[in-house]
């Protein structure tokens, strides 16, 4: 590891921590290089970058089975709720409360079958996973199923791509050896800041009449 990391180190600061403190800046500008050069849009930056987090904190197995079981719960009780006409704050803490009884019977399931990784789930990245299905909800009222759904596919793309960035050894190496890395992402931000090519997905989009343009 640098002078700089044993340092911090040598103060008691745990390893981890200062590991993904410094990822973090990464991640969100991977997420950044999704949005502009291929086009892949997400429930702003902050979502998917907590996404990361939580899938690193339970596994990508385990979260992606509460992640599953959050989104199915929350909106089989929305479309149950539409009918009874509540205002948006009553009508989300009504989907939280069931959300909360549905995890409790996942964790004493996983418990029960002896799946201690899930079992033992911490709440905090419960609560990180739980934080999309509002995302879901507010974009569902506002833009449509169709939109908030593909949004939220998207989301959980890119936080996936990033957890696998994160538990990546060769990364998590150039990380701890070559913190200073970190400065490059200053000139990597301002780059995809002042991006006006044409997305990946908009070209595949468009490809037919990119290529009679060329014509």
């Amino acid at each position: 590891m640098s002078e700089i990391i044993n340092l911090i180190l040598s103060q008691g600061v745990d390893v981890d921590t200062v590991y993904l403190i410094l990822t973090l800046p990464f991640i969100a500008t991977l997420i950044a290089a999704f949005r502009q050069l291929i086009g892949i849009k997400s429930f702003g930056i902050y979502t998917p970058l907590v996404l990361t987090f939580a899938f690193w904190a339970v596994g990508l197995k385990y979260g992606l089975t509460i992640f599953i079981i959050i989104f199915l719960t929350g909106t089989v009780v929305r479309y149950v709720l539409k009918n009874f006409r509540l205002l948006y704050m009553p009508r989300m803490a009504l989907v939280l409360t069931v959300i909360s009884l549905a995890i409790l019977v996942l964790l004493t399931v996983g418990g029960y079958l002896q799946k201690t990784g899930l079992a033992s789930v911490s709440i905090l990245p419960i609560l990180i996973l739980i934080t999309l299905i509002e995302k879901f909800i507010s974009t569902q009222v506002e833009k449509g199923f169709r939109t908030a759904a593909f949004l939220s596919v998207e989301t959980l793309a890119i936080s996936i791509a990033g957890y696998y960035f994160i538990i990546w050894d060769v990364f998590r190496g150039l990380v701890l050896n070559h913190p200073e890395y970190i400065l490059l992402l200053f000139a990597v931000n301002v780059f995809l800041g002042k991006w006006t090519g044409v997305r990946l997905s908009e070209y595949l989009r468009f490809r037919e009449v990119i290529k009679n343009i060329d014509r």
